[in-house]
């Protein structure tokens, strides 16, 4: 895959939200990890399965209200709302802030995932909820 960040971000939730696991497993590294307060998940296989599977509410929808990346500058203020791209192999993070929706709509939480992309795989997600 040779999509940005950005945009193998959004393809991630796109993914989730419509039940493909098809291509959710497309967009992760066969290491992926998601690192959540409530659990962690290791490797794309047990990942997807927890999805399709495992989890209490999958009709959801994933609003994202913005996505940054951080320059790596120690100066904090050269971080902000971005359109990245990124086709190298080093790690590119970006955070993207948003919502989960029940199926009417209704906010369940707010939440940052941190996703870490390289070689045009996500490599890692961190997600912190409020």
């Amino acid at each position: 895959m040779t999509d940005g960040t950005v945009a193998a971000a959004r393809a991630y939730y796109r993914a989730l939200d419509e039940h493909d696991y098809d291509a959710l497993a497309a967009l992760l590294a066969p290491e992926f990890v998601h690192d959540r307060p409530d659990l962690t998940l290791e490797g794309r296989g047990r990942f997807v399965a927890f999805m399709r599977d495992e989890r209490t509410q999958k009709e959801t929808e994933h609003r994202i209200d913005a996505v940054y990346r951080g320059t790596g500058s120690d100066d904090d203020s050269a971080a902000g709302p971005t359109d990245c791209d990124s086709t190298d192999d080093q790690p590119t993070n970006i955070a993207a802030r948003g919502r989960l929706l029940t199926a009417n709509g209704d906010r369940i939480t707010g939440f940052v995932d941190v996703v870490s992309v390289a070689d045009g795989e996500i490599r890692r997600i961190e997600t912190y909820t409020d």
